[in-house]
């Protein structure tokens, strides 16, 4: 069982150097604070993102979330976009890292001077830290394909946690995937608050039924870059797309399923709560990939 985040390990990572409040530090040194608000109780924002022939893909697109995210919390960053773009060149130029790599950039609230949740006990700003990893997804897994079980934990409306902000809090949908994997599935399938399907637990949820390719509304669901790039291909190239209310009964006829993410990009789902899909990648998924891999290359400027 592999989930979509699952890896080809690669020794190199072993000695990367991350990027820890402007200074660069092997990984066995790469710490902060046991009072720092991202280790009390999960306060801060996040952005996973590509880095492929040398261009991080979609850069304005995560920065934009993140400051969103930031500004939604009321969390300074200390460091403007420039900052930002500078820091994570710095990582990547340290690491001599051009090709297949992911970064994970982490803001949280900073150190506080007693363990709270309270903001205001923060006592300077914020921690920022890089990891850049070369990472790449399992072999096999766009051939093989996801199994996904459906959680009986729940999306939240946005009046109860908004799924669209991209928050280190994120033990509900750690919750799901253990369900999901302790049932021998790979992933979790979460339902919203009225029982319609929303996403995965970590990444964004498609199907094609009837040539069609749905999705949810997007107000349980994360607020997933790749996602919006798939329904923008879909827009542009005359592919039938539906975003709606759809429950299981509508996945369970469907022909096939796929999931989205920045890491993994477009995976194909195999199976859903038991019942086998067609083939992986089934056809339409398939046309999606070659797609969004057009995408890319455009992105990078490659022929």
């Amino acid at each position: 069982m592999a989930g979509s985040q699952d890896i080809a390990e690669d020794p190199r990572n072993a000695d990367v150097l991350v990027w820890v409040n402007g200074r660069l530090v092997p990984r066995d040194q790469a710490v902060v604070s046991v009072f720092d608000g991202g280790f009390i109780a999960g306060d801060g924002v996040w952005e996973g993102l590509r880095l492929q022939q040398g261009t991080l893909l979609f850069l304005d697109e995560h920065l934009d979330r993140l400051f969103a995210g930031a500004r939604a919390i009321d969390l300074d960053i200390g460091l403007d976009r420039a900052g930002l773009r500078a820091a994570l060149d710095e990582t990547m130029r340290a690491n001599r890292m051009h090709d297949g790599v992911h970064l994970r950039l982490m803001v949280t609230r900073g150190v506080k001077r007693t363990p709270s949740q309270d903001p205001r006990t923060t006592t300077g700003g914020a921690t920022v830290v890089i990891v850049a990893e070369h990472k790449v997804p399992a072999p096999g897994l766009a051939t093989t394909g996801l199994a996904l079980l459906t959680s009986t934990v729940r999306c939240t409306r946005p009046d109860q946690f908004d799924m669209r902000l991209n928050s280190h809090s994120r033990l509900n949908l750690i919750t799901a995937l253990i369900q999901a994997y302790k049932a021998g599935a790979d992933e979790a399938l979460m339902l919203d608050d009225a029982g319609f399907v929303a996403s995965c637990n970590a990444t964004n949820f498609f199907f094609v039924r009837d040539g069609v390719v749905c999705t949810s509304t997007g107000r349980t669901c994360f607020n997933g870059i790749t996602r919006a790039k798939i329904i923008a291909i879909c827009e542009q190239h005359g592919v039938p797309l539906r975003r709606d209310n759809f429950t299981l009964l509508d996945v369970y006829g469907a022909e096939e399923a796929f999931v989205t993410g920045t890491f993994g990009g477009v995976t194909p789902v195999r199976m859903i709560d038991g019942r086998g899909l067609g083939a992986v990648p089934g056809p339409m998924t398939a046309r999606l990939i070659g797609l969004y891999a057009d995408l890319l290359r455009q992105s990078v400027g490659s022929p």
